[in-house]
């Protein structure tokens, strides 16, 4: 690999100085390195087409966005972790030269990863967008029960009430959906993972579906005959609202996200050190 774009949080790295000094270390080793402000717009007009790499600083978050962002390019993302905790952002700050080495010799490995496509279908139209993490669908506000109808493959699994509902792939299965008690699955599997937020009964769990299973969430009345509003996140980054008598209809996407991997560690391996960590 010799292109490398890099996409950094400003939050994370506010002066720059860790990726000035990435931009500086590929130049000196025969590389060339270009910092994008606007990712989107750069692998849209087709300007980073010649891109080996794309290196993304920050968090899980800042991944997530450029997974979304060029999730059309198919250029692989390596992450650079400068937050807290990252499953997505494998190497560390204090390692990137020797991440940078592998990455200029050729020395790694690729993984797909699954995304979802969610389609909400509203009277007045149809809103399509993409996750690599999740799909949740939660309240948006005061403090209510939920009441969602789920249906799979066109038959009705069941009548949830909770606070909210988690579509997940094994991506995210570390994300929200272990927060909210839902399993934790190898990141390169194929599954899709719905999990309630705080189920309102005692025999709730969370159920793992096949990939090529479709999942349909409708909006019901509430309580009372009530209006319902609530809206579907996608990877947190992008926001529909819900009301009653809306839908949104969750598969896999024909588009995935792939990752280099630089690291011989297993994931039960990484697990570990994380949750420790935690």
């Amino acid at each position: 690999m010799k292109m490398f774009y890099l996409i950094t949080n400003e939050v994370k790295d506010p002066q720059g100085d860790i990726t000035n000094r990435i931009v500086a270390y590929i130049e000196a080793h025969g590389g060339r390195a270009v910092c994008v402000r606007n990712e989107r717009q750069v692998f849209q007009d087709g300007s980073g087409r010649e891109t080996d790499c794309v290196l993304v600083l920050g968090g899980d978050g800042t991944m997530l966005r450029a997974a979304r962002n060029m999730m059309d390019s198919d250029i692989p993302l390596l992450g650079i972790n400068l937050g807290m905790l990252g499953y997505l952002a494998e190497v560390e700050s204090a390692h990137v030269e020797e991440a940078l080495d592998k990455l200029l010799q050729d020395d790694f490995s690729r993984e797909n990863r699954m995304m979802l496509s969610g389609r909400v279908e509203k009277p007045e139209g149809v809103e399509e967008d993409y996750a690599l993490n999740d799909i949740v669908i939660s309240r948006c506000s005061s403090l209510q029960i939920l009441t969602f109808h789920v249906y799979v493959n066109g038959q009705f699994l069941n009548t949830y009430c909770a606070d909210g509902l988690i579509v997940a792939t094994p991506t995210g299965s570390t994300a929200y959906n272990l927060s909210a008690g839902g399993p934790i699955v190898e990141p390169a599997a194929s599954m899709l993972l719905l999990t309630p937020v705080c189920p309102h009964t005692l025999n709730t769990r969370s159920i793992v579906f096949a990939p090529e299973d479709e999942i349909e969430i409708e909006i019901p009345q509430g309580k009372d005959g009530c209006q319902q509003m609530m809206e579907a996140n996608f990877d947190g980054s992008h926001k529909v609202t819900l009301r009653t008598g809306d839908r949104i209809v969750v598969r896999r996407a024909d588009k995935t996200t792939e990752i280099l991997k630089l690291n011989t560690e297993s994931f039960l391996s990484v697990l570990h050190k994380k949750i420790g960590e935690g």
